[in-house]
């Protein structure tokens, strides 16, 4: 029985199982539910608590496991930060630095600091690393380091930068290190401290890696024990630890070389020469290939391409890796020039050179794809993905090309592969869309088109999509809400605006289509339908004077426009004006010319073709439509979606229905690709581009697009 048990005993468990707690919680971090970290460390706190009691009836108050308190109390506090609870935490790790008992207990004020750093209360922050600092004794080098580090991090937050280069140069005078001599760079770059920075990053260049050299993991040939055993440690967590601190060495000399390559010159060309020079002399001399390739794109974002080109081109008589990552440049490069065989010739130079470069398969690909090859560009970008499973780039291609090739279901597959990986692209969402559109599922369309706008909510084409395919639907409230807010955020797509000025003339408010038309008017000044259109809409809604007014400006700006005139006739002629007379002397002498024009295309044709002609002739004389209607010698046909004008045996007052079916063009046969997001051509792999198909983000070598 527990009631049973030696006072002495029943502390000795009640410890036993306050350590449990402590550490059960400390497991519970470490998978990640802070949650029960925390309630761990909270029960813990408690029978601590009851353990102390208990021992202070039984024995001298020295007695204390002290050691038990200080790890209850810290593993609490950092559970409570761990947590966010930033007061509960600060308010424990107070309790533990005010107790004498502790030694050692004002280090614990670093991690005060570190929570007053995430509050972004800066100045406090910067005085308990100060507190903590004092505390510290000088033979603890490592940690002082580490304090001082926060510090100079803090006043860079606060843009203190003179205090926290004194900082980073104490750092760097004494135990230098990567991250200290990057933010000394920096530091010295916000102050624009050319000659700073220079040293800064020599200094840099100069911290030592401590790793070991990549010669002790070759095996000798002639002793078995001894190649097992490289075998066994070639790819051990130390392996990966030098790898990974190796990787960071490169990443931070490569920021901090484009970083200041710009500023330290009198241009950014003689900047980064600098910069190659000094990795040249350091252990780094293969990040030198890598930075003049990276010299090249940023000839590119200055769009100097001549400039870029000659840079890449220094790299064909390189060692393999760094010429199949300029030939990748470089065919990337002459794509966007659209000159093809040079593209293709530099792509099967980075394909020859690194057979498994992703970027390199997936440009010549593209080249292929240009060249109609579909096929042979989708074993291209298969290979391309064997390589490298997560080259995205490769993957959106093929479903371009099994949509070109009319296999949907396949392009759909790709493109749903591609929305598990890259959640938020606009561009998948819209060719998802496009395939269930193109296999007859407009819902499915829509319902993906939705998910484009939640993402691109301003996109003007997307929603011209979702505006055409509830049209499409029968649904014309829902066309018109997409349609308009197409139009608000972009208000210069005539198609748009043509769909809407249709939609009022059909609802008979057609005051309301006046203003598209009036805007469709000043995109197109040279097109006479928009303006007779808003003529029509003013006569239409009974402003006959207003309409007059239009009929007679447009005259004067097109008067040989036959349509123009029989209305002015037929309005001066209602409103008894004596114009009446001039305008339809115009009109006889107008259709007299045109009639005299189609006797000599009859006769000219029946002594050619006979009557294979005849009815091709019936049907252009029987538009009274003129210059609005003459589709076939100016191709501008007014669309389908607009109403009649009112004939020449109509009133006109008239607000006829009937369709336009003597003046209706025919349907274009990519009239289905219109609006469509980044449809044109596959995605490339390369240097940086102006495309805007392209999106990229910045690796050399082989910089990867979008």
């Amino acid at each position: 029985m527990a009631e049973d048990l030696h006072p002495e005993e029943k502390i000795r468990q009640l410890e036993k199982k306050v350590n449990e707690l402590v550490e059960e919680s400390c497991i519970a971090n470490s998978s990640g539910d802070l949650k029960l970290a925390l309630e761990k460390a909270k029960d813990a706190g408690r029978k601590e608590r009851v353990l102390v009691r208990q021992r202070e009836q039984v024995t001298a108050p020295e007695n204390i496991n002290l050691d038990l308190t200080y790890s209850v109390l810290f593993n609490l506090a950092s559970q409570y930060s761990a947590n966010e609870m930033h007061a509960e935490a600060l308010n424990t790790y107070q309790v533990i630095v005010k107790n004498k008992m502790f030694s050692n207990a004002g280090r614990l004020k670093v991690n005060m600091g570190n929570i007053y750093l995430k509050q972004r209360n800066y100045s406090k922050a910067i005085k308990f690393y100060r507190m903590a600092l004092d505390q510290i004794p000088s033979v603890h080098k490592e940690m002082r380091i580490k304090i001082m580090q926060n510090i100079g991090i803090t006043f860079i937050k606060t843009g203190q930068y003179s205090d926290a280069i004194n900082s980073f140069e104490h750092i760097m005078s004494t135990a230098p290190n990567l991250k200290s001599g990057f933010n000394l760079i920096l530091s010295y770059f916000a102050i624009g401290d050319r000659e700073k920075m220079k040293k800064a990053f020599q200094k840099l260049i100069a911290v030592p890696l401590e790793i070991d050299e990549d010669d002790k993991y070759i095996a000798p040939n002639d002793d078995p024990h001894t190649n097992l055993v490289i075998e066994a440690i070639k790819n051990d967590h130390l392996r990966q630890m030098e790898r990974e601190r190796k990787a960071m060495a490169e990443k931070y000399i490569m920021t901090a070389a484009k970083l200041i390559a710009p500023v330290i010159e009198t241009s950014f060309a003689v900047g980064y020469d600098w910069c190659v020079e000094v990795v040249k002399a350091s252990q780094y001399v293969e990040l030198a290939n890598d930075l003049e390739i990276n010299k090249a794109i940023t000839y590119l974002r200055q769009k100097d391409f001549n400039q870029a080109v000659e840079t890449l081109k220094m790299f064909e008589k390189k060692d393999s890796r760094v010429k199949s990552a300029a030939a990748t440049n470089l065919s990337f490069l002459y794509y966007l020039e659209n000159e093809f065989a040079q593209a293709s010739s530099y792509a099967d130079l980075a394909v020859n050179s690194d057979r498994y470069n992703p970027s390199a398969l997936t440009n010549k690909g593209n080249t292929v794809f240009a060249n109609g090859d579909y096929e042979k560009a989708a074993e291209f970008y298969k290979e391309a993905l064997r390589n490298d499973s997560s080259c995205t780039e490769a993957l959106y291609n093929i479903g371009l090309t099994y949509k070109k090739l009319n296999r949907l279901l396949e392009a759909l597959d790709c493109f749903l592969k591609l929305h598990a990986i890259l959640r938020n692209s606009a561009q998948v969402l819209y060719q998802i869309a496009s395939v269930y559109e193109l296999m007859d599922d407009p819902n499915q369309a829509i319902e993906w088109l939705m998910q484009l706008i939640s993402v691109v909510p301003t996109d003007s084409r997307a929603l011209s999509k979702l505006g055409e395919l509830y049209d499409s639907e029968g649904d014309k409230s829902q066309a018109f809400q997409y349609y308009y807010e197409s139009y608000r955020y972009f208000p210069s797509n005539i198609e748009v605006i043509e769909w809407l000025g249709a939609y009022y003339i059909d609802t008979q408010f057609c005051e309301k289509a006046i203003q598209y038309f009036e805007r469709a008017a000043l995109i197109q000044p040279t097109q006479v339908k928009w303006q007779l259109m808003v003529a029509s809409c003013f006569r239409r809604s009974g402003n006959y004077q207003k309409a007059l007014d239009t009929y007679k400006d447009i005259h004067r700006k097109f008067p040989e426009n036959v349509e123009c005139l029989r209305f002015l006739v037929r309005l001066c002629t209602d409103i008894g004006l004596k114009e009446v007379q001039e305008y339809a002397t115009k009109l006889k002498r107008l259709e007299k010319i045109k009639e005299m024009r189609e006797q000599r295309i009859k006769s000219g044709r029946d002594g050619s073709g006979g009557s294979r002609t005849s009815s091709r002739r019936e049907g252009s004389a029987s538009s009274d439509s003129g210059q609005n209607c003459n589709a076939s010698s100016k191709g501008e046909r007014l669309s389908a979606k607009l109403r009649a004008l009112p004939g020449t045996n109509e009133p006109y007052e008239s607000s006829s229905n009937r369709e336009l079916g003597k003046c209706r063009a025919p349907p274009s046969p990519n009239s289905h690709r219109r609006g469509r997001i980044g449809e044109a051509a596959p995605h490339t792999r390369g240097a940086c581009g102006n495309s805007p198909r392209h999106r990229c983000s910045h690796r050399t070598p082989g910089e990867r697009f979008w």
